[in-house]
């Protein structure tokens, strides 16, 4: 599970110089835009500490990509804190944790990490683990690893400032494909079709994870000469119905004349 922290930085000053009404309503916004943005990433808010966030992805629905999801809200709810008027640091964890208790509370190391790496931050900034970052690699744009001495660890923990999320890389195919010849004719005689004849093709791929699907379509294109246009069904956030067809729209924007 993957494990998200973030903290208003100076909230005891803040309300020295703020009216208790006034400031009420300012992290009332705040804990409403947190926990909308969690929520849109597939996460879940798993409580509230005083002007502390902690979210939780990976449970009670687990994802493939969850520590990927933590970091997209990472970074949204970093770029969110200014207009919010407020200054907050996120620390980020992965890790193997315990629940399933009345009121799913989470324990383990990966909780007290998470939190410490949050602490840990400078105002405005986003840390994650090792973990994390090892699950979401080159997807995440992070600066220079930090040795950090966190309270009750007997050994130092690496810590990456989170500068952004990029688009996840194609897969890089290095073995030699073997196989698929009737699936590849399938494909093949499917474009051969859609070139002399007035109507389009459409060819579904459908298989279990890690059947090869990528990879069949990825040759498939590579034995063509086809201009692509790539659009993606995204598992999570609101009002994306047409993501799909606003990516091609916009590939097809850049492509080359």
């Amino acid at each position: 599970m993957t494990v998200l922290f973030c903290d208003v930085v100076g909230s005891t000053a803040l309300g020295e110089s703020v009216d208790p009404e006034a400031l009420q309503g300012l992290l009332a916004g705040y804990f409403e835009r947190m926990k909308a943005i969690v929520e849109g990433h597939g996460g879940s808010v798993e409580k509230f500490i005083g002007d502390a966030v902690m979210a939780v992805f990976g449970v009670p629905v687990a994802h493939e990509d969850d520590a990927l999801r933590a970091c997209r809200a990472a970074v949204e709810m970093r770029d969110a804190l200014p207009e919010l008027g407020v200054e907050g640091r996120i620390g980020v964890n992965t890790g193997e944790v315990l629940t399933g208790t009345e009121e799913r509370l989470a324990t383990g190391d990966a909780m007290n990490v998470a939190a410490r790496l949050e602490q840990a931050a400078e105002p405005g900034e986003v840390l994650i683990g090792s973990e994390t970052l090892g699950l979401v690699g080159p997807t995440a744009d992070v600066g220079e690893e930090r040795l950090l001495e966190l309270k009750g660890k007997s050994e130092p923990v690496a810590a990456y400032p989170l500068v952004a999320v990029l688009d996840a890389p194609e897969r890089a195919h290095f073995s030699r494909f073997v196989g698929r010849a009737r699936e590849l004719q399938r494909l093949a005689d499917a474009w051969d079709s859609a070139l002399i004849g007035p109507r389009c093709e459409l060819v579904t791929v459908v298989g279990d994870p890690g059947v090869g699907k990528s990879r069949l379509v990825a040759e498939a294109l590579a034995r063509g000469d086809a201009p692509v246009l790539r659009g993606r069904c995204l598992s999570y956030g609101e009002g994306i119905t047409y993501w799909p067809v606003v990516e091609v729209g916009e590939a097809a924007r850049r492509a080359p004349e």
